[in-house]
């Protein structure tokens, strides 16, 4: 009996004897099944030959990714704070290096997660740091492994603590999410935004898409109520989903901008 997970995109399964036939993630037309087929592994095999990274991407924020790189290969992001570290976004391979390292810093209080690309091996990080997990419950379905830690939240936004606030802005998926930190950036504030809001290798810009690897553009409503979602809430920064995929300043300016463009192109 194992917690099967999925090679392509990271995803731990409840525990069963044999693999799932499919992932659903996978199968689902914003991601894919690998040219060679559906394959799965376990938390004991990635760890024999995969290792995590650990990295400052700011003031009290540490990126954690794995290497050689694994599934999507997004990094999480450690928010550390006065009332308790939050993960943003998640990884797969939990090894006692990374527990040792993490627990460190004081642990993990919660676990908040932008989108089912990166659910991950989130069940098995909660129960080592006894985290809840915030996932909107417009994502529900695609939860694949249950567990009474993770906290399903409803309508535009979840407040926790220490001024972060989960915001819904749905795009990527109905769920979708980017959590405003209303102290980063020395207090002008920041966005970790996985790739709801997707910063592109030109760093004055983001992008959005329904599907990245499919290349699947979104429509201009959901373009729309990103940034119309976004108005109320003051942001100079965006930490993305990838090591440095970060802006550093005027990030708000970035995303209005970035949508501007992009609703020219498509109506173009």
């Amino acid at each position: 009996m194992s917690n099967f997970i999925c090679v392509q995109c990271g995803t731990q399964f409840s525990v069963t004897a044999a693999p799932p036939e499919t992932c659903p993630i996978c199968t689902d037309a914003r991601q894919y099944v690998r040219h060679e087929g559906q394959a799965w592994t376990t938390m004991e095999q990635l760890a024999a030959d995969h290792h995590n990274r650990f990295e400052e991407e700011a003031g009290q924020l540490l990126g954690i990714g794995t290497e050689p790189n694994f599934a999507i290969g997004q990094r999480a992001l450690l928010l550390q704070l006065p009332g308790g570290n939050l993960l943003w976004d998640c990884i797969t391979l939990l090894d006692d290096q990374t527990i040792a390292k993490i627990e460190a810093r004081g642990g993990i209080r919660a676990i908040a997660i932008s989108h089912p690309h990166y659910y991950s091996a989130m069940v098995d990080w909660a129960d080592h740091f006894s985290a809840e997990i915030f996932l909107h419950v417009a994502d529900r379905q695609w939860v694949m492994q249950d567990s009474p830690r993770i906290r399903f939240w409803n309508g535009s936004t979840q407040p926790l603590w220490d001024e972060l606030t989960l915001i819904n802005c749905g795009g990527h998926f109905d769920g979708g999410t980017v959590l405003h930190w209303a102290g980063g950036a020395e207090s002008k504030g920041a966005l970790l935004s996985g790739d709801i809001i997707q910063v592109v290798p030109d760093r004055r810009y983001v992008s959005f898409m329904w599907s990245y690897p499919n290349l699947v553009p979104l429509g201009a409503a959901a373009i729309r109520r990103i940034v119309n979602t976004l108005q109320p809430f003051h942001f100079d920064r965006i930490y993305g989903a990838w090591w440095k995929a970060n802006i550093t300043s005027n990030a708000k300016l970035s995303v209005a901008t970035s949508a501007e463009r992009y609703l020219h192109a498509i109506s173009s």
